[in-house]
């Protein structure tokens, strides 16, 4: 079977619970890692106290990181491309 021939055939209830699940699954999770991401950014103004233990530039760097890693969830839960084969 082409795969042009497995995106036109219907899916079942199960397959559309479980890409509704992924999807809101990698929304939350992405609203998550961009919080955080927010947080490592601008420690000094949450009063966090990890600019005191921690090197301001790694948690700046860290912080970049988990934005980016947030869009990305948050992108996966859009195009919601679960189940096409690799």
């Amino acid at each position: 079977m082409a795969l042009e021939e497995f995106e036109k055939d219907p899916m079942s209830e199960r397959h559309k619970g479980y890409l509704r699940m992924r999807s809101i699954m990698d929304y939350g999770m992405g609203l998550l890692w961009i919080g955080m991401g927010v947080y490592m950014l601008f420690n000094e103004y949450f009063n966090g106290g990890l600019v005191d233990r921690f090197d301001g530039v790694w948690l700046k760097v860290f912080g970049g990181i988990c934005l980016l890693y947030g869009g990305f969830r948050i992108y996966r839960g859009y195009k919601k491309n679960y189940l096409r084969e690799r």
